[in-house]
């Protein structure tokens, strides 16, 4: 578990390290971590990897989220979120891979979503068509 969360911070691309604070609007591609103070929005393909000790004020649209500091606000993400024993969450997240550490912290709601290309959504006259040869 340790060495997974270790690789997936190696490529970190960007750094707001701790006692920098930064308000305004992030976008990147790749991976940026921050460990200190943000305020604003996040924009991103990639992951975006939350410290210790970071504390987050914003709405976050990304492709992965790994907490280990403090978020508040509403979360997007594409593909998973994983908030470790350290981590505190408070908002609401759409997500297709929710995962809680013990310890951690969560408070809000969570919509769990699937990609387009894993729902197989039938039409109505097909389901109609299927219950009436049952």
């Amino acid at each position: 578990m340790l060495g997974k969360k270790k690789r997936e911070e190696e490529e970190v691309r960007a750094f707001l390290g701790k006692g920098a604070e930064f308000t305004g609007k992030l976008m990147f591609n790749g991976s940026v971590r921050i460990d200190g103070d943000f305020k604003g929005s996040i924009f991103g393909s990639g992951t975006l990897v939350i410290g210790e000790g970071a504390e987050i004020e914003a709405d976050i649209r990304v492709d992965s989220v790994l907490v280990s500091g403090e978020v508040r606000g509403q979360i997007d993400v594409n593909k998973k979120i994983r908030i470790y024993s350290t981590g505190k969450v408070t908002g609401d997240l759409n997500v297709p891979v929710f995962s809680v550490e013990e310890g951690a912290f969560f408070e809000g709601t969570c919509h769990m979503t699937r990609n387009e290309a894993e729902v197989h959504t039938l039409t109505l006259e097909k389901t109609a068509a299927g219950e009436k040869g049952r």
